[in-house]
Order: C-alpha cells, then structure tokens, then sequence
C-alpha cells in the first residue's frame, strides 16, 4: 500500500518535471519571444521579483473565496433542509435557485457592481463569487436528503422519533456524501466567481490576482501574467485537496467510497 501512494505522488511528479523542462528547451531552442510564451525559469523569476505584491492579490481573491464559501455552505445545506421538510417552499424557491444557477454570472456581475457600488466593490465580488458556489451544494444536499432509505424513515416513525430526530440522525448523515461532494465543486466555482468578479470589476479597485493579470497584460507583462495564473492554480489545487481530505476524515469510518479508498 505504501509503494502505490508513493507511487501516485512520484508519477505526476516526474511528468510535470519533464513538462517544464521541454517547455523550457523548446522556448530557448525555438527562440519564442517572451511576450509570446515565457520560459518557466522566467516566471519564476518573476515570481520572485513580484512576491510581495502577488501574494497579497492572493489573499484578497483567497479571502473573497473562502468567504463567498462559506456563505454558500451555510445557504445551501440550510435551504435544503428546509426543501426537505416542506414540499410547497421547495416548488415555490428551488425554480429561482435554477433561474440564478443558469444566468451567465458575466452578463448580471455589471448590475451588481452598479447595485453594490464602486466603494463597495469586495462586497460585489463576495455576492458574485457566492452566486456561482451556491447551487452545487444547494441541489446535492437536496438530492442527499431525498436519497435516505425510506424503510428507515418508516422504522422511526414507528418508534416516535420527531421529525428533528429523524432529520439528525437519518437524513443528515445520509446526505453527507453527497454534501460533501457538491462542496468539492462549490469550492472550485468559488473561485471561479471571485476570479471572474474581479475581471468584471476590472477598474483597478480590486487588487486580487485577476487584476493583477489584467494589469500584466496590459504592460506585456507576460512572465508576470503566468506568475499569477500559477498561483490562481496553485490556490485551486489547494482547496480541491483540502475538501478531498476533509471528505476523506468524515466518511473513512463508515461510508462505502471512503472504506474503498482505504483498502
């Protein structure tokens, strides 16, 4: 078992090293001016060279994700235990979730930054990025809640159990897996969002990456542009795996995938 997980970090590994190192020999042999596509060394050293102001674009769009998170953890899971318990909200509410889901963010950010107002602009890329993190969680905690096994509903009903029992016994931790999953989407979407908010703001008041790529580019700045599109990764990268280990800690002990992923 330890030699297939060493296995499975080392491979990838070793094919993104042999990636940056043809990218880097073909750019030098090929002579590809930098504006076109600059060598890994040079976006490192532009890296570097831009460290303090990239990483604190970073924390800006890292603040605005996790926020715009959040929020949509604490919307989702709780509108959907609400549909759980009410057929008619559920019908009422649930078609304006799909109306907002479907609505390209790009074509309503305008109107929001317009509502919010330009002195408000981090509010407007928190809305924006929470508009598009929403839905997932919301549609597949409510899948997860539908999913529970009706002759367990049965069986605590026959035992009197009330319908807050039922909810946080049964239909919670039925629906975990599935809440689980639509987060690991949700935390990618968010940063999408807020990535997609700030290219929308793009007036030079938000100063997370997406600016800061807009800025580069302006300025031909190419080295400096992939310097923020790798960190833009790089915090995706992390938010994907940290979700995949939370969802690994809560169902390793009892849940069919988790058990599969141990053996």
């Amino acid at each position: 078992m330890e030699n297939s997980r060493f296995l499975r970090i080392l491979v990838p590994t070793l094919v993104g090293i042999a990636f940056l190192l043809i990218w880097e020999m073909l750019v030098r042999v090929k002579g590809v001016p930098e504006f076109v596509l600059p060598a890994p060394s040079r976006i490192w050293e532009s890296l570097v060279l831009n460290f303090g102001s990239l990483m604190f674009s970073l924390w800006i769009t890292l603040r605005v994700t996790l926020s715009a998170f959040v929020l949509a953890v604490i919307g989702g899971v709780g509108l959907a235990i609400l549909f759980s318990q009410s057929r008619l909200i559920e019908g009422a509410l649930f078609p304006y979730a799909v109306v907002l889901q479907v609505t390209p963010v790009v074509s309503i950010a305008p109107l929001i930054l317009i509502w919010v107002g330009y002195d408000n602009v981090e509010i407007a890329l928190l809305i924006i990025a929470w508009i598009v993190a929403f839905f997932p969680i919301l549609s597949n905690t409510t899948l997860g809640l539908r999913s529970a096994d009706h002759n367990l509903r049965d069986l605590f009903r026959l035992y009197g159990a009330s319908r807050w029992q039922i909810l946080s016994e049964l239909l919670l931790p039925s629906a975990m897996p599935y809440m689980l999953a639509g987060m690991k989407i949700s935390g990618g979407l968010a940063l999408i969002g807020a990535v997609v908010a700030e290219f929308v703001a793009g007036s030079g008041t938000s100063t997370g990456l997406a600016w800061r790529i807009i800025e580069a580019g302006n300025r031909l700045d190419i080295p400096k542009m992939f310097a923020a599109l790798l960190l833009l990764s790089a915090l995706g990268i992390a938010i994907f795996f940290a979700l995949t280990w939370a969802e690994h800690r809560l169902l390793r002990r009892w849940h069919e995938s988790a058990l599969k992923r141990e053996s």
